[in-house]
């Protein structure tokens, strides 16, 4: 199920200087190597509810109707305060499962949290769970920034455009056109992306949805015009490793071992799903609902975009791409927001 790449050394074009002050990576994936004789076969996709999370014994770990109310009218709050304010101080809010309370990781100064959390109006539940609420000062960013790729490409592979380096997340389809996304945050609508040495044009950018763009609560885009495969690179930065990808679906709070993979930190597993209804709120803007992560290697800059997933031996169920993150919590672009948003089908390999 794993297949290697051959490599190719050198780069291309002016890419090379920006690409390599942000520390890229010999090239791989040259044309006429192994990749290029494969066919692109798209399998149909296998029943989600056999994937590992979906098979795991967990607890109910669904907050009591009072904190879920709470906290969605916190969020509403802070998007409020967002929407009139700008993005000088970033929110990122979710419940613990462990300890059933909110959770807000915030750079804010605390008059402001104490403002945008105060719930004394509201049912006495209600405003317990908003004071039993706990604070962890935090900036979260956008995780702007493998390395390279060659057609057709894979999920997991580092990107570049307008200076910015970031992840391509994994391929679907709409309509007979196939697609790869990535974070929204990454490139503007048109744009040209090329791969990180710069050697191959990976496609163009459409369907971008961004807070500041188009006013949705997301950060997601398509890129098109290639050829783009069911796969998602595995191991480290410089590996040519991959699986397929065989389901898409929504992730399981509680699950502790999702991965995700970006041109930065490479493949890392062991990630814990803390939330399916966070809000993350950095300098593009309010996006809910994501998926708040913790454990294992977070990820970084650049691996924005980068493929979110929990796999077995038969290859990987996808759950969504990375858009955020601070030093405690990963946040992730949910899969169901994706294809109902853009209207797109998961591409299998």
């Amino acid at each position: 199920m794993i297949r290697t790449k051959k490599r190719l050394f050198g780069a291309l074009g002016a890419a090379i200087a920006v690409l390599a002050v942000l520390g890229a990576g010999p090239a791989r994936g040259a044309p006429g190597g192994e990749k290029d004789k494969e066919p692109v076969r798209t399998a149909s996709p296998k029943d989600d509810r056999l994937a590992p999370d979906h098979r795991a014994d967990l607890d109910s770990v669904a907050p009591s109707p009072a904190v879920a109310s709470a906290l969605k009218k916190i969020q509403k709050r802070i998007a409020d305060h967002v929407a009139a304010h700008g993005t000088k101080n970033t929110f990122a809010s979710y419940v613990d499962p462990a300890t059933r309370r909110i959770v807000l990781e915030t750079d804010a100064p605390a008059r402001l949290v104490s403002a945008l959390t105060d719930l004394s109006g509201a049912g006495a539940a209600q405003s317990q769970a908003a004071a039993q609420l706990q604070l962890r000062p935090a900036t979260t960013t956008d995780t702007f920034d493998r390395r390279n790729d060659s057609p057709p490409f894979y999920g997991g592979g580092g990107i570049a455009a307008e200076g910015l380096l970031c992840s391509s997340g994994y391929a679907v389809q709409r309509s007979g056109v196939r697609f790869i996304t990535t974070a929204g945050h990454c490139f503007n609508n048109g744009t040209t992306v090329v791969t990180e040495s710069g050697a191959n044009t990976y496609g163009t950018v459409s369907d971008r949805r961004l807070p500041p763009v188009t006013g949705d609560a997301a950060d997601m885009e398509l890129i098109s015009g290639q050829s783009y495969a069911g796969r998602v690179f595995t191991g480290g930065v410089t590996s040519s490793t991959s699986i397929p990808v065989v389901s898409a679906g929504g992730a399981v709070v509680g699950f502790n071992n999702y991965c995700h993979s970006g041109r930065t930190t490479g493949e890392q597993c062991g990630h814990t799903a803390t939330s399916t209804t966070a809000q993350v709120c950095t300098s593009t803007g309010c996006k809910s609902p994501v998926i708040a992560y913790t454990g294992g290697t977070l990820q970084q800059g650049g691996d924005s975009g980068g493929a979110f997933y929990v796999k077995d031996n038969s290859g990987a169920y996808i759950r969504g791409h990375v858009i955020a993150g601070n030093n405690t919590t990963g946040y992730i672009q949910p899969w169901t927001v994706v294809t109902a948003m853009l209207g797109v089908a998961i591409v299998t390999g």
